[in-house]
């Protein structure tokens, strides 16, 4: 069994730095390769991960193309048979990436699986969730806010989810697992998310084809979640709603009208805003 590690990255150097850093102390010990895929990043840094991490290959886009495109990139550009998608902001602990594997491989019904992820202070990131749908964001919105109040019935329901193994609709594409024939059989990630969204349509075309989502919480990685949105809210405010649209033109088309009213209403309409930078 081989693994391919795509790491898409855009203007997070010392976060690209440190995850590499991780990968390198503690590498798993599956034969693996890793390829990290610049979306045209302007704060340099690409010569330095050459120097310092040799193996590993750089793939320097000359404009940013976005998440899922980056991650096809890398995809294309890599031939181990199962494919981890991994953000620039995570840390990985020593066993995790060789723990993800042996439980995807436990369950072969399974195209992909996603870890419990963690922030830096140990707590632990709703990483995973139903269908996007009208009920699903209310639902799902309402139960993370529940749980960040520490309301207890809530709380106790969703820490027992977040330690326990289950199948789920979606994993978070900070850390996601993949088979490589399954993401080849969908056509690896729709590249009309440039941001947001493309992990659970991702997810969802994997389940279309009769196969299963794995939440597997004994691998348990670090995201630092965050910094992109924090130097950039408007924009990234942006790029949740186009790709909001994109998904419910794609998969709930009966309801796309009225997510674009409400948007208009409250004055967040994308096409009625500047485009984030690209």
């Amino acid at each position: 069994m081989t693994l391919s590690i795509v790491i898409v990255s855009y203007n997070a150097r010392e976060d690209l730095f440190r995850c590499l850093d991780s990968l390198h102390l503690a590498p798993p010990s599956t034969a693996h390769d890793i390829v990290v895929v610049d979306n045209a990043s302007t704060e340099g840094g690409l010569a330095i991960v050459g120097e310092r991490w040799p193996a590993v290959q750089v793939i320097a886009l000359d404009s940013n193309r976005g998440f899922a495109a980056g991650n096809n990139v890398g995809i294309r550009a890599t031939r181990g048979e199962l494919v981890l998608l991994l953000n620039s902001d995570t840390v990985v602990p020593a066993g995790a990436i060789d723990t993800l594997i042996a439980r995807l491989q436990a369950h072969p019904e399974a195209a992909a699986a996603g870890p419990r992820l963690i922030d830096g202070s140990g707590r632990p990131e709703v990483s995973f969730g139903p269908m996007i749908s009208p009920v699903g964001e209310l639902r799902q919105k309402t139960t993370l806010a529940l749980f960040a109040a520490g309301i207890p019935p809530v709380a106790q329901r969703l820490e027992r989810a977040l330690g326990q193994e289950h199948y789920v609709d979606w994993v978070s594409g900070a850390c996601l697992l993949v088979r490589r024939g399954d993401a080849e059989a969908v056509g690896l990630l729709d590249e009309r998310y440039f941001l947001y969204t493309e992990d659970v349509d991702f997810c969802a075309a994997l389940r279309q084809r009769g196969r299963r989502i794995l939440f597997a919480p004994a691998a348990e990685i670090t995201h630092l979640r965050g910094r992109s949105r924090a130097s950039a809210p408007a924009a990234m405010n942006v790029a949740y709603r186009r790709s909001q649209i994109a998904f419910y033109d794609k998969h709930h088309p009966r309801w796309a009208w009225l997510l674009r009213a409400y948007l208009r209403l409250k004055g967040a309409l994308p096409e009625d805003r500047a485009r984030p930078p690209a």
